[in-house]
């Protein structure tokens, strides 16, 4: 019994599995906020009237002095703390967001301060690291906030307060400030899509309304991205904060100004580089649309060798900046253009080389290869041909097949330059294999012969010289005596050739 006793403690302190640490696990995951802070007792709130139901001149009071209340922030870990406290909260949120939707006059000078201090109470925290530092969004299920019931219902009377036809930004920018806008794109980072779509909302509407807030937006955009590709490869809102980007970059003037184009060269292209390209490469293909030579050159520059998965990406977004691309600028980059379009085609790889080839099914791209063929064909005939003859996907090769036919039609008479010029150049190639075969199967029977041939007469041992005369062995030697000893062999030189 004693060592029974003795051995359960033991047990249970090893065991990784029990339902405690489990459940303990599970709670953890859905909390994404480190906002609370414990006061030690239950909170209480005074039941105020609803503004509907007091005169129109005390509403603009009352209005305050819930907004007031609302700043109080909940534990929504423990589920079972404060329940009436947290349901009137939620009821008073509400009736804040359709006031402020239906009401007028209620926006005097001194609710901006209030209203502002009510947000930054509800929103801004610190957002905890993810659970697990190999968080993939595409696989794993994001940390969702715990107390979303109410910051929700705080980012729709934000949102409604912004949009208000009442709402008047030269009073407001004296509280919405760079160091707010700071705190809202620091919370672009969260695990939980709702809010980051909200935030999105809340940036936008910031961006229209407060003209001297626009280029720090921009710049301070610009450092989480450069953050993201050059130290973190990190940042949850990435999506959002290009979609933002997308709205804005369609308003810039031609041509671009200097510092659009810094933005273009280090930031926007080398987002293409990063690993978690696919969870925002839609965005990023709707920004750079906007911009197209620019954006070609740097695709091209960038461009992926060791993964066919990106490379299948990088000609999709060609495709998509093709599609808007004016004639003019298409001369500019239809060479370096083309002729990587030609290695792709070339791709061992199956779905890179039949993306590649889609591009025929354009009608707007062949409307500009047709006008340019005279340079795209050379660029592209050598390889097509190639590939009609070599390639091991029956499915490419009658791609390939369709687009020299395309071409053919396009300007037969260069066609037939080229397939002539090709033939001849495959024979020579050819001709010159055939003898460069022939010249190192020479080389191998020299070699042969060499090691064949035997001793030169001229470096046998005369019986006139002086060298000491070899004596035969006696038939029935002595097995105690030594054997006997031969002269070094020495390689049969050439003669040197006579003088004339």
């Amino acid at each position: 019994m004693s060592s029974a006793a003795t051995t359960s403690p033991s047990v249970d302190k090893v065991d990784g599995f029990s339902r405690k640490s489990v459940r303990k696990a599970k709670q953890k995951r859905s909390q994404s906020s480190s906002q609370f802070r414990s006061q030690g007792k239950p909170i209480e709130l005074t039941p105020l009237p609803l503004l509907k139901d007091v005169p129109a001149p005390e509403q603009p009071e009352l209005f305050l002095k819930k907004l007031q209340q609302c700043c109080t922030v909940f534990d929504f870990m423990d589920t079972l703390s404060d329940l009436k406290m947290k349901e009137y909260k939620r009821s008073t949120l509400n009736e804040l967001v359709d006031y402020v939707t239906v009401s007028r006059g209620y926006l005097t000078e001194q609710a901006y301060p209030e209203v502002v201090k009510m947000v930054s109470h509800n929103i801004f925290r610190t957002l905890p690291p993810s659970d697990s530092n190999e968080f993939d969004p595409e696989e794993d299920e994001p940390t969702l906030e715990a107390s979303w019931p109410h910051l929700q219902l705080v980012y729709e009377f934000f949102i409604r307060f912004l949009e208000s036809q009442e709402f008047q930004p030269s009073i407001a920018k004296k509280y919405i400030d760079q160091k707010f806008v700071l705190q809202l794109l620091d919370l672009f980072d969260s695990e939980d899509p709702r809010e980051r779509d909200y935030l999105k909302t809340v940036l936008h509407r910031i961006y229209g309304k407060f003209l001297g807030l626009r280029a720090f937006i921009r710049k301070q955009i610009n450092n989480i991205f450069l953050r993201f590709v050059y130290e973190t490869e990190h940042f949850n809102g990435v999506a959002e904060l290009l979609e933002i980007l997308g709205s804005i970059i369609n308003g810039f003037a031609l041509p671009l100004k200097a510092e659009h184009k810094q933005f273009l060269v280090k930031v926007l292209i080398p987002l293409h580089t990063v690993r978690s390209l696919s969870l925002f490469h839609a965005q990023v293909m709707c920004v750079c649309v906007c911009v197209c030579v620019c954006v070609i050159r740097g695709l091209l520059k960038f461009w992926p060798k060791t993964c066919s998965q990106k490379e299948v990406m990088f000609l999709g977004e060609l495709e998509e900046i093709l599609d808007v691309i004016e004639p003019t600028q298409f001369v500019k980059i239809q060479e370096p253009l083309f002729k990587q379009i030609s290695r792709c085609v070339s791709s061992p790889h199956f779905q890179v080389a039949e993306r590649a080839l889609y591009y025929w099914n354009n009608e707007y791209i062949m409307s500009l290869i047709e006008e340019n063929s005279s340079v795209i064909l050379p660029i592209m005939f050598a390889s097509l041909y190639r590939i009609s003859k070599e390639h091991w996907n029956p499915a490419i090769v009658a791609l390939v097949y369709n687009v020299l036919k395309a071409f053919m039609e396009m300007n037969s008479t260069l066609f037939d330059e080229l397939t002539a010029t090709y033939k001849s150049d495959r024979q020579r190639e050819k001709k010159k294999e055939k003898e460069r075969e022939e010249l190192w199967k020479k080389l191998e029977d020299l070699e042969l012969k060499q090691r064949r041939a035997p001793l030169c007469p001229a470096h046998l041992p005369s019986p006139t010289s002086s060298s000491p005369t070899l004596t035969p062995p006696p038939l029935h030697p002595d097995p105690d005596s030594p054997p006997p000893s031969l002269p070094p062999h020495q390689p049969c030189l050439p003669r040197a050739p006579k003088n004339p």
